[in-house]
């Protein structure tokens, strides 16, 4: 989940390509219209991917990610990784079946967003910051952005990233094995 241009498909593209032989990745799109992630995403190398057009609605919701689920062969695939449509404010409301909730923030966008928008950062099970390379280069405060997200959501991982650059992503995939290997575990 993150606002619109934070870098959810990218990050999923630099995701896949650091796990690229140790995981397998089927992703579900959420968009208002269009295809073009989807495409992004199978070009990228995921084993299959889904489109969702909301048509207007500002968020997926459980049913329509129910209906996907029965066009994916989930066998194919270790991680399923849901899209939703860029907003942070609907998208918290709406549980969809996911073992974690991903917030992206990017460094372009200000430190203020756990401010503006506090449930996105509450609800979530992980936060990653992307767009650090650019932090020198637009007004972004690191303390008052880790002050506001631990005043919501004191434990949460947070991982500062650059998928443009990769600077960061080896820890963010380590700590991604590390959940696939507890899910595992736990079945």
């Amino acid at each position: 989940m993150s606002s619109p241009g934070a870098g959810k498909t990218t990050l999923i593209l630099r995701t896949m390509e650091a796990l690229r032989g140790q995981a397998s990745f089927g992703v579900v799109e959420g968009d208002i219209a269009g295809s073009i992630d989807t495409e992004k995403v199978i070009s990228g190398g995921a084993s299959e991917a889904i489109q969702i057009n909301t048509g207007g609605n500002c968020h997926l919701e459980a049913n329509m990610v129910h209906r996907a689920l029965d066009d994916l062969d989930l066998a194919r695939f270790d991680v399923l990784v849901i899209e939703n449509v860029g907003n942070l404010v609907c998208p918290t409301h709406w549980a969809l079946g996911e073992h974690l909730k991903l917030c992206l923030a990017g460094a372009s966008e200000g430190h203020d967003k756990p401010i503006k928008y506090p449930e996105m950062f509450a609800v979530s099970d992980v936060i990653i910051l992307n767009k650090i390379d650019l932090i020198a280069h637009v007004d972004f405060d690191r303390q008052i952005f880790y002050e506001s997200i631990r005043a919501l959501n004191r434990t949460v991982p947070i991982f500062e990233l650059s998928c443009r650059t990769g600077e960061g992503m080896d820890a963010w995939a380590a700590w991604l094995l590390d959940q696939l290997a507890s899910l595992r575990h736990k079945d």
